[in-house]
């Protein structure tokens, strides 16, 4: 088969045509040797995150991809996207008006990997674990509308929540609320290393060297009862130092498809190829790229110096220079494609303006040319996040007004420094917990926010994201929503630069490559199967 760029709609009534005319087909055998997928993700138990793949700790989408595979959830987003539907549970749904008591019919005889019955009282146990752990990733704020848990009998269990929230039927599709065994985590205390245990698709096996994940191993769970189809026995997954290297074990035969991160250069390649064995699918997506501020740092605790540099960065520049047609301008921390987004960065400060910037700087009297450094991460993002930060340097500097230094920093002590408040500008990528505008507003802005940046706005935190929750009618929602857009625009705690595009690369006798990841980057190993190349 000739080589080809499947282009998958972000509309979902499209999809399945599309996928057709390509070829695309849920077909597949079970069987055969494991189909093995490549990943720039890192696994690393340190000291100062010794737990990295429990659910009640784990909130990065690599982490959440692991998880997804095995831990099971009441409810997962289906194929293609959408509301939410039981995957655990047999039904779920509000029982009042006032969306504050949600209730779940657990599927009968539901089983753990290892033959252990799943119980309402696992769910409960779970949840309030997440709660009282309240780990320092910040993740347990997900669930931070739960008041209490309630079980009856051995499949019911009923949520009373704090307050309204129409997005909980979501957050139950996330990882932090994956029901646990009580016999393989204990209540308050998190699980060290690369052991997970639970109900999904998949039992999954580690393969560490020296405190990091190598290879993970996924094998058909054959005690799953959900809403899944599982399409392959076996998944390995393997993680590599970075883009180039995985795509050597790509076109070596070593791995049978590439997901993130792949470097703009390797899917121009593979995007004008004519004649190869491999085919590069791009996906919608909703992956965001943003600068975030300490507001307590000398530096930048002027909102005058976070608005000059939202005057001055150009998001057309970057992208074009650093990610070509991979990524597009954002101004706002909520994607162009979901509901409630407004272009509030643009609506303030318009086109790039030097001139503007100077002014809001000589308006309050802040000496220029103001100094301070960039942090980001070296190794989570993908190679090429140091030369968007050249770039970001480079406009800053180039404007006159600032006189900025990069610096980047491994993951596994960019993510401890940063929580410990170290820097005081540092860039971060958000892959959102559920498509829906909440999730990339409410993790930065309400309290106990997981940057535990220092940032706080009462209307925001008392008044909009409440009113926001509760709204069904996420258009209805809209108002509230576009108050804290423009509020985020004016305070600049955070300050919004780009949106990804999504892209697979997988070998053309593997099918379901492009319905192995949703719009918000989860990971769904059980659509692969091996077909016949050709």
């Amino acid at each position: 088969m000739n080589r080809k760029t499947l282009v998958l709609p972000a509309i979902i009534g499209l999809l399945a045509p599309v996928l057709a005319a390509c070829g695309g087909s849920d077909g597949g055998s079970d069987s055969g040797d494991p189909i093995v997928v490549g990943t720039t993700d890192r696994f690393i138990a340190s000291k100062d995150a010794p737990a990295p793949l429990d659910p009640a700790y784990a909130y990065d989408v690599g982490s959440w991809n692991i998880l997804r595979q095995t831990v099971q959830t009441l409810m997962v987003i289906p194929r293609g996207d959408g509301d939410p539907q039981p995957e655990a549970a047999e039904q779920c749904g509000f029982t009042d008006t006032g969306n504050e008591r949600y209730a779940c019919t657990l599927r009968k005889d539901l089983k753990f990997a290892n033959g252990d019955p799943v119980t309402a009282k696992d769910v409960k146990y779970s949840i309030d674990r997440a709660l009282s752990i309240e780990a320092d990733s910040g993740v347990f704020a997900l669930l931070s509308t739960v008041d209490t848990v309630e079980t009856q009998g051995d499949r019911e269990v009923i949520f009373h929540l704090k307050t309204a929230d129409a997005t909980f039927p979501f957050k139950l599709t996330t990882p932090v609320a994956g029901i646990v065994n009580p016999d393989d985590y204990e209540k308050n205390k998190l699980r060290n290393g690369f052991s997970i245990d639970g109900s999904g698709p998949y039992s999954f096996k580690a393969e560490t060297k020296d405190g990091e994940l190598t290879k993970a191993v996924f094998t058909k769970n054959p005690n799953y009862e959900g809403v899944l189809t599982v399409k392959n026995s076996q998944v390995e997954m393997r993680s590599f130092e970075d883009a180039k290297s995985m795509g050597t074990a790509l076109d070596d035969g070593d791995i049978d498809m590439m997901t993130r991160s792949m470097t703009p250069e390797q899917i121009k390649k593979l995007g004008s190829a004519t004649d190869s064995d491999v085919d590069l699918i791009e996906m919608p997506g909703l992956e965001i790229r943003y600068l975030a501020f300490n507001t307590n740092g000398p530096a930048v605790k002027s909102a005058a110096v976070r608005q000059a540099m939202a005057q001055v960065i150009n998001r057309s520049e970057l992208v074009s220079k650093v990610y070509g047609t991979a990524a597009d301008p954002l101004y706002s921390m909520v994607p162009a494609t979901i509901t409630g987004h407004s272009n509030s960065f643009f609506n303030k400060y318009g086109d790039p303006s030097v001139a503007k910037a100077k002014a809001m700087l000589t308006e309050a009297d802040i000496t220029t040319p103001v100094k301070l450094t960039l942090n980001y991460t070296t190794d989570h993002y993908g190679s090429v996040t140091a030369e968007e930060f050249e770039q970001l340097k480079k406009q800053l500097n180039d404007s006159g007004l600032f006189d900025v230094n990069i610096k980047g920093t491994a993951w596994d002590t960019y993510v401890p420094a940063e929580r410990e408040g170290k820097y005081e500008v540092f860039g971060m990528g958000w892959f959102p917990d559920f498509p829906d505008s909440d999730s990339f507003l409410a993790p930065f802005l309400d309290k106990d926010n997981f940057l535990k940046l220092p940032y706080s706005n009462n209307t925001i935190i008392n008044n909009l994201i409440p009113e926001s929750r509760r709204e069904a009618d996420r258009l209805t929602a809209s108002k509230s929503i576009t108050e804290i857009q423009d509020i985020v625009a004016n305070d600049v705690p955070l300050l919004p630069l780009w949106q990804g595009k999504q892209y697979i690369a997988a070998r053309d006798d593997i099918t379901g490559a492009e319905w192995v990841l949703n719009s918000s980057s989860t990971l769904q190993l059980w659509e692969l199967g091996r077909g016949v190349s050709g």
